[in-house]
């Protein structure tokens, strides 16, 4: 098995930047003409909630979270380089997500994810997402797929 490394970061770090440089050209093709209404509400500055992930090194994966509201955490810039998908790396940066998200004071995450994109929509069902209304700038978007999980504490709050 390879050795697959997550660091928190922020938006400055350059594997990161990298990394989502790759996951907007892909958007391009998948999105077609919606791109550019979707990559106004992608922008990188200043996310101080970044997850990258390294398979013996090399980035491979990333992530972020956004406050959303106040009890709110939003997931963006989700993506895995195609050569290492289907290894479980995405769930892997989800997972420290939600547990930083958890760390800050959240109690549930939001994300979209888009219709042409059917792989993430069943990664995150298969981590407990569920489909919702559209939210904010995403109501009445057809293309998009808006949903959300419930992030869960220990009843003890002693937990670290």
């Amino acid at each position: 098995m390879s050795d697959l490394t997550l660091i928190r970061t922020d938006s400055d770090q350059t594997d990161f930047r990298q990394l989502v440089t790759l996951l907007d050209k892909d958007l391009a093709i998948r999105d077609g003409d919606d791109h550019a209404f979707y990559s106004q509400f992608n922008k990188i500055d200043a996310i101080k909630e970044v997850v990258v992930a390294y398979q013996n090194g090399i980035p491979v994966g990333c992530g972020a979270i956004k406050p959303f509201s106040d009890i709110t955490a939003e997931i963006k810039r989700m993506f895995v380089h195609p050569d290492y998908r289907k290894q479980g790396i995405a769930a892997k940066i989800l997972i420290e997500l939600e547990k930083w998200a958890k760390e800050l004071g959240f109690t549930e995450c939001i994300l979209e994810t888009g219709k042409m994109q059917p792989e993430a929509i069943a990664l995150y069902q298969k981590v407990g997402y569920q489909i919702t209304p559209n939210y904010g700038q995403y109501i009445g978007v057809d293309n998009s797929v808006c949903m959300k999980k419930y992030l869960v504490f220990k009843n003890s709050g002693l937990d670290s």
